[in-house]
């Protein structure tokens, strides 16, 4: 399975966004979508959502010949800023998220289960979401997301702010959930592409271009992207 983009274009007024997205994504990795802040980045990811319109292209499912629209229950969505219901405890959330999807969940497992995956502490599981750190805020909202089991999971920025030992132990759970899925995690920072992704795509002039992590051992190469970067910043 593939998820293709096919010349994508997004403008606001004057202003180009995404000019010509065009790159096929395949099933089993997490890719690293790179770029600066105000690249495009969000603004991709809510094409993909279908929150805002395109103005041009196209996205789609690729499987033995067969091209398939993307539904809302093929695509995962976690964003930078976790929003979740402050009035309902981590418990009631994640009981009321799998109480009206029943019918679509494969294989569910029990609410305990589900928040020893996320390693949710025992000590929070029944306080108010409002109360919760930013980070375990984005653990539930990663979390509903993974039981779902959508195709596409689109990450922006979600490790953002996270300390050391919470976006460690993000990373662990999204290496395990490739199988079976494309996974695009948004970021401006190159370690943590380095790190957790199995390709590097930079989001550049409105475009997507591909980077070789081997070409990233060669510190001149490193250096070119960054300057990419600063020049994408500065135009």
């Amino acid at each position: 399975m593939e998820f293709v983009i096919s010349h994508l274009a997004k403008s606001y007024g004057r202003h180009k966004v995404l000019t010509d997205v065009d790159y096929a994504f395949q099933e089993g990795k997490i890719y690293g979508l790179l770029g600066r802040n105000g690249a495009g980045k969000t603004t991709l990811f809510n094409c993909l959502n279908s929150d805002i319109e395109v103005d041009g292209g196209s996205f789609y499912f690729h499987t033995e010949g067969t091209d398939t629209p993307v539904g809302s229950d093929d695509i995962g969505y976690v964003l930078s800023t976790p929003t979740v219901p402050d009035f309902l405890t981590g418990r009631e959330f994640l009981r009321f998220f799998l109480d009206i999807h029943s019918d679509k969940i494969k294989n569910p497992k029990s609410i305990e289960e589900y928040l020893d995956y996320m390693m949710i502490p025992m000590d929070t599981r029944d306080r108010l979401l409002k109360d919760y750190s930013h980070g375990t805020k984005n653990k539930m909202q990663m979390l509903i997301n993974i039981i779902a089991q959508p195709r596409l999971m689109l990450l922006d920025e979600p490790l953002t702010s996270l300390d050391v030992v919470v976006a460690e132990e993000m990373k662990d759970v999204l290496r395990g959930q490739k199988e079976g899925k494309v996974i695009i995690f948004s970021t401006h920072i190159l370690d943590i592409a380095l790190d957790l992704c199995d390709e590097i795509i930079l989001l550049n002039h409105g475009k997507l271009e591909p980077v070789e992590k081997s070409d990233l051992d060669n510190e001149d190469f490193k250096n070119k992207i960054i300057e990419a970067l600063r020049d994408a910043e500065n135009t």
